[in-house]
């Protein structure tokens, strides 16, 4: 309940993931078009597909979680009302329990669509990964006068329609801050400082096993690709050389021809 306890919130991309967020208690799993970069490895979100989400989030689905388990909606998959509820019912049938996308009043039709469908909905507010193309990178929000009030309004336009909490990404914290105490509904950010109701983060990133990139707001809380790599390579030392074959009539080229 807002107000009352922190909401730790992670991704998971696939069964075993999931499972072991289910078993340290995490509350709220995400499959997330994160899994775009660190698990496909496009280059952002717009690669994504629905069917890369239901693929994922079947998987993900499998561990039977306790958690609340939510789906991004990819990219153009809710362009008007009636691909929204369309493709959320496909994730919904794939396993997921609640879907997010991004966006506020721009999308308010898209939400309604939803929730009048019966689906939980998760929002999105502040830097949106769908729209890095536009924008040009991946920069804080509520910085400008006009930005700090058009992510008020848009929150307290999410909460309206009935969404049941917001996501907050890369918002100015002060102004995370102040949406936080505005809205009835529980904000959970990423990388929009420590007042919001609930934190996320790409699992991947907390645990250090996609090493080629950290966002600077994460503080990875082990280093787990460090970890794999040194155990893969005591595997492999513990191998020893290879024995050398006896002489013998020489094997034929698998590429020689026959008859």
């Amino acid at each position: 309940m807002k107000g009352r306890q922190r909401i730790p919130a992670l991704t998971a991309y696939d069964y075993p993931l999931a499972r072991l967020l289910d078993e340290a208690g995490i509350p709220l799993i995400l499959v997330g078009d994160s899994l775009g970069m660190v698990t496909l490895g496009y280059p952002d979100t717009t690669h994504v597909t629905m069917a890369d989400m239901e693929h994922h989030v079947r998987a993900a689905a499998r561990a039977q979680p306790r958690a609340l388990l939510a789906a991004d909606l990819p990219y153009r998959s809710f362009d008007t009302p009636a691909d929204a509820v369309a493709n959320a019912r496909r994730l919904v049938q794939a396993g997921a329990e609640a879907v997010k996308a991004e966006g506020g009043r721009s999308i308010l039709p898209q939400i309604r669509a939803i929730i009048e469908d019966g689906i939980p909905y998760l929002g999105h507010l502040g830097m949106l990964p769908q729209s890095v193309l536009v924008e040009g990178g991946y920069r804080i929000k509520g910085r400008k006068p006009e930005e700090h009030e058009s992510l008020l309004a848009d929150a307290l336009a999410l909460a309206q329609a009935g969404a049941f909490a917001v996501v907050l990404e890369l918002v100015l914290p002060a102004v995370a801050a102040e949406i936080t105490r505005a809205v009835p509904i529980p904000t959970i950010g990423i990388g929009s400082g420590p007042d919001c109701d609930g934190q996320i983060l790409v699992t991947l990133d907390l645990i250090g096993t996609f090493p080629w990139f950290r966002p600077r707001f994460v503080q990875a809380r082990l280093e787990g690709a460090e970890l794999m790599k040194s155990a893969v390579i005591a595997w492999r030392d513990s191998l020893g050389s290879a024995p050398q074959p006896s002489a013998g009539p020489a094997l034929p080229h698998p590429d020689a021809s026959h008859g």
